[in-house]
Order: structure tokens, then C-alpha cells, then sequence
């Protein structure tokens, strides 16, 4: 009976999407997420991409082809970052405005990658939770 819902809900997101998901990579995702909404795929060359709803929020999440998670990708509000985190952008970036801000996560732990500008400059910063922001690209306007 399992076999026949998984088959079946594969062959409709492959109709919804195009691709054929994985049955490994569909049943890691059925168990770790219930009551999802929008649920979209797409794969890269060794991973499965899930894009959906989840309380509201986009998320996406990474699985590789043996089922395996990844990571989680969401798109947050500068206000729900780690409070240190807020204080150091503030203090080293005061000047600059946040165009993209985004946590990945794995395993309880979260990481930010953040993308701030100023008139001159775009810059790319990364931090843990715990640490603070490091700089990993610059671009001049």
C-alpha cells in the first residue's frame, strides 16, 4: 500500500513538475514534512531541490540521491537574526542597506548569507549563529 502512495504521488509531482523525483529522496521528504503546501522539484546533478510552503514561509530542501537532507534554505527578516549577529552588522555596516538575507540549515545548526550595499559597493557576508559576520565577496558598482 505504501509503495502504491509513493508511486503514485511521484508520478503526479512528475506530471506537476517535469521530473521524475527519486523514491528515496520522495520518502525522506514525505517523513520529515507533513501538511506542506506548493510542493515544487527540481534537480541538479546530484541532489533533489524541494520548494514549498511550510507554516507560511518558502523553503527549500536538499536532499541528495540516496534521501540523504542536505540543508534547509530560507529567505528570513533581518529580525530574526541572532541578536549578536544584528549588533555586528549594525557596528561594521552601519551604513549599508540588507538587499538579500537568507539561513541554511543542517542538523539544529544555522548559517546566515547576507548581501548588503551601499552606494559604491555590494558586499557578501556569512556567519554562524555563534560567530560573527565574514566577508566572502566584494563588487564595486
Amino acid at each position: 500500500m505504501i509503495l502504491i502512495l509513493t508511486m503514485s504521488f511521484a508520478t503526479s509531482v512528475a506530471f506537476a513538475t517535469g521530473i521524475v523525483v527519486n523514491p528515496k529522496v520522495l520518502e525522506a521528504f514525505r517523513k520529515e514534512f507533513v501538511n506542506v503546501q506548493e510542493v515544487k522539484w527540481s534537480e541538479g546533478p546530484d541532489y533533489c531541490i524541494a520548494q514549498f510552503i511550510y507554516n507560511g514561509q518558502s523553503v527549500r530542501a536538499y536532499y541528495n540521491n540516496s534521501g540523504e537532507s542536505l540543508g534547509l534554505f530560507r529567505y528570513i527578516s533581518p529580525l530574526n537574526l541572532p541578536v549578536n549577529l544584528q549588533l555586528s552588522l549594525k557596528k561594521r555596516y552601519g551604513s549599508f542597506w540588507i538587499t538579500d538575507l537568507y539561513e541554511l540549515s543542517k542538523g539544529g545548526g544555522a548559517n546566515y548569507i547576507i548581501t548588503i550595499e551601499d552606494a559604491d559597493e555590494s558586499v557578501m557576508l556569512r556567519a554562524a549563529s555563534d560567530s560573527d559576520w565574514v566577508q566572502f565577496k566584494s563588487v564595486e558598482k
